[in-house]
């Protein structure tokens, strides 16, 4: 859509604000809509809900597709067969860098995702978490929503083991506020520092944060909660980030080919994220088992609690660390991309 690379660090920031804040209302609605559309059945409530967002989905893909213009186009003579456009891939060290970290964040991702609600659920105490949700006031909050969207949709959180679900949906709804924060400081850091120096370093950060989970004791859950949102505001930083150097890499491939392969190199990436997000998925199930999870049972084993902590804090944040250790080999610091948008820009004329 443009050529400025500051631009597009803008543009990145302003998708992922929406991207975040869709997140956050799609985590704090869905299961009380889905129970209050289906009455108390939830398999028809989410039925209904997500033929809602299916449609809606279709909507905004639609309207994305006939209302957006690319500006930075190939030249017309320009020949691309698809062999000449993956041995430029092949051979584009920048594309095959950020390839590579694309998976490994979505893995920690998937990890994430996959495995908090099994660190409230078996590690932290249940005491301290009610002790938490009673002192944010959080049983007040569902009397009141419960009020308006009626006592069905919020009377999961009213049962006796509720507290884990509560507590992390209260958790993750803190760390996405964070992330939108983040956001916000992207755009003039990177502007400043260029792309591959914050994103590393910010990965780095929001990696300690990871990592500093696993010496939490059981019941410091306002501890949990801090660095939660901690590392959400740092790893918001990185977040627009990787989109905008996507496209930084389409061009030093053009700067350095003579030939633009934008497509390629985006749906590459698109791969690379659905590899990470499936190999994450499995990586989290196949660990589970070696540490000896069992779901039928009431208490897990000491073997199992530790891998839980693992997977939720030294594995992912390893992960971060060993993509921020790519980006050392990431040539497309601030000085080349003045560089290589100058003499694009003058191609172009």
């Amino acid at each position: 859509m443009t050529g400025d690379m500051k631009e597009r660090n803008s543009l990145s920031s302003y998708r992922f604000v929406a991207v975040m804040l869709a997140q956050f209302i799609i985590q704090v609605i869905l299961l009380p809509a889905a129970i209050a559309v289906g009455h108390g059945d939830k398999a028809v409530g989410f039925e209904k809900v997500m033929l809602i967002f299916a449609i809606t989905g279709v909507l905004c893909f639609l309207v994305t597709f006939f209302t957006t213009r690319e500006r930075i186009v190939p030249a017309v003579t320009q020949k691309t067969p698809i062999a000449e456009d993956l041995k430029d891939l092949l051979n584009n060290r920048p594309w095959i860098i950020m390839l590579v970290l694309t998976v490994l964040v979505f893995i920690t991702l998937a990890l994430k995702g996959g495995m908090n609600i099994y660190f409230f659920r078996y590690y932290l105490t249940e005491n301290s978490q009610v002790a938490f949700l009673e002192n944010v006031g959080f049983p007040s909050w569902i009397k009141q929503l419960s009020e308006i969207f009626g006592a069905e949709a919020f009377s999961e959180f009213s049962q006796s083991n509720s507290a884990p679900y509560a507590t992390s949906s209260i958790i993750n709804a803190s760390s996405t506020i964070a992330m939108i924060v983040g956001i916000f400081f992207s755009k003039p850091l990177a502007d400043k520092f260029g792309k591959r120096n914050i994103f590393a370093s910010f990965l780095c950060l929001s990696a300690l944060c990871l990592l500093s989970i696993y010496v939490i004791s059981n019941e410091s859950v306002t501890a949990v909660f801090v660095i939660q949102t901690l590392h959400g505001l740092l790893y918001g930083v990185t977040i627009p980030l990787l989109w905008a150097m996507i496209a930084d890499v389409a061009d030093y491939s053009e700067w350095k080919n003579n030939r633009r392969a934008t497509a390629i190199i985006f749906s590459a990436m698109i791969f690379g994220l659905k590899v990470g997000l499936s190999v994450g998925g499995a990586i989290s199930t196949w660990m589970l088992s070696i540490f000896g999870y069992d779901a039928d049972a009431l208490q897990q084993t000491e073997s199992a609690i530790n891998g839980i902590k693992l997977l939720v804090s030294v594995i992912p944040g390893g992960l971060f660390i060993a993509g921020a250790t790519l980006l050392l080999g990431y040539m497309i610091d601030k000085k080349m991309e003045l560089t290589i948008e100058a003499d694009l820009k003058e191609r172009r004329k």
